[in-house]
């Protein structure tokens, strides 16, 4: 019972919005892939994913999806995959991160095929990954520790992103100390601190209650705003995708192929408030409609 009415919860998303669910039916969108002929950031063409279970059952995971995200030197920068659970958005996360090989198509960061996991992208979990034996610091600087990199300079390092995170003064506790939230502030300093061309987050804040939630938020849009980073976002939550994005790919059920391409205008003050303005509940009564349009 306690599993079905968490399950419940995490579809519906924050309160007081709609979280995305599509049916099979919704197939058709309106996105055309434009790619540019300059060399952008990252570039996913064609990228088809097929899983194969121990039994030889294909299951297709990915499909004929192509994009560009453009290099934006000094403008931090959030892109949003919206769609339902399990349509196969953390799928791309994961093969953009080369932790998954793709079946068709290619992936390429400033040029450069993706072929293996590195240093230029970093992935935060919706799941806690700290290393419990670790304090928040060891914890932060393991990346810097495996690179070589020396104990006075990681320390350096490691103040300044425990600040920017609000854990400074959490620096010598354990992740056991430590609240679900204080944990995923963890999680992201430790990917920040390895300077990625593009931090990938999945859906990293799906399991905390909604006050720690929209905290974090506002947390990532300083930091994408500090540190001039390319953040690519996975969450099936309306209200989140237009609190967080500067550009929304919408996403169809899977097997998963983008939608529409939604551009989120600009918003002066991005803050608690801003979720109840008008323009804000416009861009959600446009995701809306294009979500649940009857398919022609």
């Amino acid at each position: 019972m306690t599993d079905k009415r968490e399950a419940q919860a995490e579809k519906q998303g924050e309160p007081g919005t709609v979280a995305v669910d599509v049916g099979r039916e919704q197939a058709k969108g309106t996105y055309k892939p434009q790619l540019t002929e300059k060399v952008p950031k990252l570039r996913i063409h064609d990228l088809g994913i097929t899983y194969v279970d121990r039994h030889g059952r294909a299951t297709e995971a990915v499909k004929e999806v192509s994009l560009d995200i453009l290099d934006k030197p000094g403008v931090g920068e959030i892109v949003v995959f919206l769609g339902p659970s399990g349509c196969g958005k953390s799928t791309i996360l994961k093969a953009v991160a080369g932790l998954l090989p793709p079946t068709r198509g290619e992936i390429l960061l400033d040029g450069v095929p993706v072929t293996t996991v590195g240093r230029d992208r970093g992935m935060v979990f919706q799941t806690y990954t700290s290393f419990a034996w670790l304090t928040v610091r060891d914890n932060v600087e393991y990346g810097l520790k495996l690179q070589g990199i020396p104990a006075g300079r990681r320390h350096e390092m490691s103040e300044k992103y425990l600040q920017s995170v609000g854990l400074a003064e959490f620096a010598d506790r354990y992740p056991k100390d430590l609240s679900g939230g204080m944990k995923q502030r963890v999680a992201i300093a430790r990917t920040l601190i390895n300077k990625p061309k593009v931090v990938l987050m999945d859906e990293p804040f799906g399991a905390l209650d909604p006050q720690t939630r929209w905290g974090m938020q506002s947390l990532l849009l300083d930091v994408s705003r500090t540190e001039d980073n390319t953040i690519l976002f996975v969450t099936h939550d309306v209200s989140e995708a237009v609190y967080l994005a500067d550009t929304i790919y919408v996403l169809a059920g899977r097997p998963t192929h983008i939608l529409h391409r939604v551009d989120v205008p600009f918003f002066t003050n991005r803050d608690i408030s801003l979720k109840s303005a008008p323009e804000f509940r416009a861009i959600e009564k446009q995701l809306l409609d294009l979500l649940y349009a009857p398919s022609s």
